[in-house]
């Protein structure tokens, strides 16, 4: 489990491509603290380190995941947030999230305000794909919360700290990026469908 906070940004190094699998080498300031086997989110999707080597270290991403995701958009030498799993004993600063991405998002807009950047997404429809005005949001594995909502956009602010430690100020307008939407919220709608509230 995730909490949407990210700890660093890494750098992709190499891609290849080994059927229909993708692995991905990653250098970043996390590399010398990781083990193989670990759970590390990579712009908001959960991958096992496969390999580490350094400051280097390696994911692999099956078809399932690069279909409901954007890594097949990304390039090298890109910026990727990442953000290690949770401790049991550390504390709760973004929400509850699980590194299983639930679909891609376009980004529309990008209003400068004077010291923060207001960005405006739209989505695909969906059951579960529910945003609320002040509810959580993880775009690209940040948590974020939401400022406007409709059945398929949303729209939220960015604090200078986050534009310039995370990927997010790297966004270009019709740009792609991974959306996980907020569990609570996916639970009580797939609750109220099934018992016609």
């Amino acid at each position: 489990m995730f909490t949407g906070i990210i700890e660093t940004t890494g750098t992709l190094e190499n891609i290849d491509r080994d059927g229909s699998n993708i692995h991905f080498s990653i250098t970043s300031t996390l590399g010398d603290t990781l083990k193989v086997d670990q759970s590390l989110a990579h712009d908001g999707v959960c991958l096992t380190v496969v390999e580490v080597n350094g400051t280097r270290h390696r994911v692999t991403a099956i078809d399932e995941t690069l279909k409901k995701s954007a890594l097949l958009d990304w390039k090298i030498g890109q910026k990727i947030n990442l953000e290690r799993c949770m401790k049991a004993e550390g504390r709760f600063d973004g929400h509850i999230v699980q590194g299983h991405v639930d679909c891609t998002g376009k980004l529309d807009r990008i209003d400068a305000r004077n010291g923060s950047w207001g960005l405006y997404f739209t989505h695909p429809a969906g059951d579960t794909f529910l945003t609320v005005p002040k509810g959580s949001i993880c775009v690209n594995g940040v948590s974020l919360t939401v400022v406007e909502s409709s059945e398929t956009a949303f729209s939220v602010e960015i604090i200078p700290y986050t534009w310039e430690h995370t990927n997010l100020g790297n966004l270009k307008v019709g740009g792609t990026v991974n959306l996980e939407f907020d569990i609570i919220g996916k639970y009580l709608t797939i609750l109220a469908t099934r018992k016609n509230i």
